[in-house]
């Protein structure tokens, strides 16, 4: 089995020499896919990061039937085929979708711009940061945080100098979770975004044209996506290594 993921992986960057593969990354398209994943996945992961906390707040909290709820709505994405998340959010902000028909009325469109990228990518990475930090927010000691509350502290204040800090490991491989899925996000984005160059072709969809057009280009793009998940799994792997031997 190891040898079944690590050899397809490793032909990556045997396949070609280091110098073409220098070579193809200055080449415009591919710069264009690196510019356009890399600023549309860190407004992604902000994003998820600000309006997934809450969730995972809620989340962290005694199991209610409500809570049982969210949590499998949160768990849906990860399961989901993503063009069927691609469709689900072209009907709802598509130009003619529910909320896209009334945004268009307002010489808004959201469907096959830059912020359809963002929303895919939002779409299925933000469980992987939700459940991370639902989990580090459920391990912090309850009687900490009622000790927090007798001396005075407020809510904010107990979930800013309590919570976070005893939780962070978890917050911060969350994030790097879910950046790292959103990087790789390729069926959502093409369906509900286009794969238009500079503008909406992330590295995911580069790789799909560059097979059919230019495969050295493709292969580039694949290194530095491998390259990425990896960096993103060893930080994580770091992070626990290090809260496990504190």
């Amino acid at each position: 089995m190891l040898a079944f993921i690590t050899l397809p992986l490793l032909a990556l960057f045997l396949y070609t020499s280091p110098a073409a593969l220098l070579g193809n990354l200055r080449q415009p398209a591919v710069l264009q896919a690196i510019r356009v994943s890399l600023n549309t996945t860190l407004v992604a992961t902000a994003i998820i990061v600000v309006f997934g906390t809450p969730v995972a707040l809620y989340m962290a909290q005694p199991k209610t039937r409500l809570r049982r709820i969210v949590d499998t709505l949160t768990d849906l994405p990860t399961v989901l085929p993503p063009a069927v998340a691609g469709v689900a959010l072209l009907i709802v902000f598509g130009r003619r979708g529910y909320v896209g028909g009334l945004l268009a009325d307002l010489g808004i469109q959201v469907a096959f711009t830059q912020a359809a990228v963002i929303m895919a990518q939002i779409f299925i990475a933000s469980p992987f940061y939700i459940k991370s930090a639902a989990l580090g927010f459920a391990g912090v000691d309850l009687e900490t945080q009622q000790a927090a509350a007798l001396d005075g502290a407020s809510g904010w204040q107990i979930f800013r100098y309590v919570i976070v800090p005893l939780s962070w490991p978890a917050l911060l491989s969350g994030s790097l979770m879910s950046w790292a899925r959103a990087l790789g996000e390729f069926g959502a984005t093409i369906i509900f975004a286009g794969n238009f160059p500079g503008r909406t072709q992330t590295m995911p969809l580069a790789i799909y044209i560059g097979f059919q057009v230019d495969l050295e280009e493709a292969l580039a793009l694949s290194v530095i996506l491998v390259g990425f998940s990896f960096l993103a799994l060893m930080l994580v792997k770091g992070v626990f290594h290090r809260e496990m031997a504190m």
